[in-house]
């Protein structure tokens, strides 16, 4: 009788596994475009501010391009706000949306993206043009880099803040965030100014800043204590609630208040400088104020809510309200809140 050979079953499934892993990984010379999927994988924040940058930029394009080039925006209705004001939307945020999430995800397939905007259409990722990883000032000004598991952190983008500004063609106040949150924590934040061709990012923990906003600063640092008598204050033109009031109540009739489009260009305003504080009393999402909290905090500032309390960016499951309104300062943070806490509005801690 001829000699048999008996085959191992298991043995056999196990290299055909490899064969297969082995075909898949290596063939053409390249490893597969989508990595094996992995929450604790480490990221690098150095690169993903880098990417962040970018994509602000990318939705940015859109943004003016829309705004320039097209006579129809696509201005369609959310809805009515709280206080009974128009929610639009337009093509400028979906085109926003669509380049800056994207855009994130290419670069960063296991970070949690959260948008103001949500596209139901799947996008081929391989469609999509790779950010760059490196930038060159931030290599300039950020010496060392820091790893994050994936699974710490969230990032949330607004793809075109102010919109209802955008809709009344008052470009100033338009622009494009994006904020990384680790472990709820704003740890880095880009505000975009699209017709403006300028761009603030803030490291929070180095506390490292872009040079667009370095010279401010050092400006703004000059200035003795503020008197809150006389107080320069900027809050909300769309959805300003009782602030008005609740400005005066707290600081004095001499503050002057300035209303304003968009909770980036508010925040900036308080970096550079040119504002005290920011505050606002009726419910915001904390893609509006994200980024700003971070650079506020990379320089010193700080951004809570109307009791003092730290606004929590954690977003899984993403609870995108924040109704406990807002101060936002460079300098003398408590003495605002201590003020605000006598004015009707924040008692309960959230406004009506």
């Amino acid at each position: 009788m001829g000699g048999s050979v008996r085959i191992n079953r298991w043995g056999l499934l196990l290299v055909g596994a490899v064969a297969f892993l082995v075909f898949y990984t290596f063939r053409g010379g390249k490893s597969v475009d989508k990595p094996i999927p992995s929450s604790t994988a480490p990221v690098s924040l150095k690169e993903l501010l880098s990417v962040a940058i970018e994509a602000a930029h990318r939705g940015g394009v859109e943004v003016k391009r829309i705004r320039e080039q097209v006579d129809d925006i696509g201005e369609k209705s959310k809805g009515k706000t709280k206080e009974g004001a128009n929610n639009p939307v337009t093509d400028g945020d979906m085109l926003s949306h669509k380049a800056m999430y994207n855009s994130l995800r290419k670069a960063f397939p296991h970070v949690h993206v959260i948008s103001e905007e949500d596209d139901p259409e799947q996008v081929d990722l391989n469609l999509i043009k790779m950010p760059h990883l490196t930038n060159d000032e931030i290599n300039e000004i950020v010496k060392d880099d820091v790893l994050v598991p994936a699974n710490d952190i969230d990032v949330w983008i607004d793809p075109l803040d102010a919109t209802q500004e955008y809709t009344e063609n008052l470009r100033h106040f338009v622009t494009t965030m994006v904020c990384v949150a680790v472990k709820g924590k704003p740890i880095l934040g880009v505000i975009h100014k699209p017709f403006d061709g300028v761009t603030a990012w803030g490291w929070a923990g180095p506390n490292h800043v872009s040079q667009s906003i370095a010279e401010d600063v050092k400006r703004s640092q000059t200035q003795s204590d503020t008197d809150l008598s006389q107080s320069r204050i900027i809050v909300s033109r769309s959805h300003a609630g009782s602030v008005h009031d609740v400005a005066k109540n707290a600081f004095g009739a001499k503050a002057v208040v300035t209303p304003a489009g968009g909770a980036g260009y508010k925040a900036w305003e308080v970096v550079k400088g040119n504002q005290d504080v920011y505050v606002h009393v009726t419910l915001i999402k904390k893609w509006d104020i994200c980024a700003g909290d971070a650079i506020l905090n990379a320089l010193g500032g700080q951004l809570t809510t109307l009791t003092g309390e730290k606004v929590d960016y954690s977003g899984r499951p993403a609870h995108e309200k924040n109704e406990g309104g807002v101060v936002a300062t460079l300098h003398d943070h408590a003495a605002y809140v201590d003020a605000l806490e006598h004015v009707e509005v924040v008692q309960g801690s959230k406004p009506k």
